[in-house]
């Protein structure tokens, strides 16, 4: 486990960003939202990251997010923003804005599309950092952004007094434990499957989208590791499998968790922005069949699910586009 103080909790949920059938968003969705994931557990919200669809929302709306989750945790659980930007100018811009609106932290992927060389990715991140004074998580996620950040420029950009953290979505269990072993950096899970492991190797938490769906388990897992009570940890591990699998695998995480939040009655609508859609009927039966896999988890009543592909599919055009300058 790292010696920095964690400014962020350790059951952080990766935020899905409830809109109305039209593709708003749907603000007293997102407080109900907000306050049943920390009523479940959750110390963290993510809100703005790539489960919140932060690539196709604006940027006033990416700050009411953040202004919108501070006054509804009211100090229960920490605010981090996420997203970013693959201009550096507009990142910075981005989250100098969110400080002010109160966030906690933030949280930059690396950046996507431009496929910047190793010396971009360190600059991009130092010039964001250098700009605010709230604690920065890096997010490697090479899947989404067409690069890593390779373990050489960790450690360089560990050695930056804001940079205190990174989300790993790439999966290499070994240069996990190379750089907690080099650094001081908290280490968060990024990917639902994997949660458990790296908590086992010195993880310091998780930001996970099937939390959105049920935070308990998360938390059960996090106070067993930290009790060092590995069969209870593991128990809920087993617990959320299905879930997982469900929310995880056969469409992108945001789309699957908002059919099986709206499913179970607790957003408004399952709508996500285009180019995302709706699962088709073959997908939604692929979850659907997961779900029937899962067995009691606490915060969740399965036995209430109710599925509406209708609602579901396809995808909407907000009234007001634009994430950029």
């Amino acid at each position: 486990m790292s010696n920095i103080p964690n400014p962020f909790g350790q059951v952080l949920v990766a935020l899905v960003t409830p809109f109305t059938a039209d593709g708003e968003v749907d603000w007293p969705g997102v407080e109900k939202h907000i306050d049943d994931c920390i009523n479940q557990g959750a110390d963290g919200i993510v809100v703005t990251g790539t489960t919140g669809e932060t690539s196709t929302l604006t940027d006033p709306e990416k700050l009411r997010l953040v202004e919108v989750g501070k006054s509804v945790a009211a100090g229960r659980a920490k605010i981090i923003t996420g997203g970013g930007s693959n201009e550096t100018a507009h990142a910075i811009q981005l989250y100098k804005a969110s400080e002010k609106a109160g966030a906690d932290g933030v949280m930059i992927v690396t950046p996507y599309y431009n496929k910047p060389t190793q010396a971009g990715v360190l600059t991009h991140f130092r010039m964001i950092a250098d700009a605010t004074d709230l604690p920065v998580l890096l997010y490697d996620i090479p899947g989404r952004t067409g690069i890593p950040i390779k373990y050489e420029t960790i450690l360089r950009a560990a050695k930056h007094p804001n940079i205190v953290g990174v989300k790993d979505a790439k999966g290499d269990f070994a240069e996990v434990s190379r750089v907690l072993n080099q650094t001081d950096l908290l280490y968060f899970s990024g990917d639902d499957t994997n949660v458990l492991p790296h908590l086992a190797i010195g993880a310091t938490g998780l930001i996970g989208v099937t939390a959105n769906i049920a935070a308990a388990p998360y938390r059960t897992i996090v106070d067993a590791v930290n009790a060092g009570d590995l069969h209870t940890a593991t128990a809920a591990h087993k617990q959320l499998e299905p879930l997982v699998r469900a929310v995880m695998t056969h469409v992108p995480g945001t789309v699957a968790a908002k059919y099986i939040l709206h499913g179970l009655g607790r957003i408004g609508s399952p709508r996500v922005r285009l180019p995302l859609v709706g699962p088709e009927d073959s997908e939604a039966a692929l979850i659907e069949d997961e779900l029937s896999h899962v067995g009691e988890i606490p915060g969740v009543d399965f036995s209430k699910f109710r599925p509406d592909r209708n609602a579901a599919a396809g995808g909407a055009l907000p009234k007001v586009h634009g994430t950029t300058r």
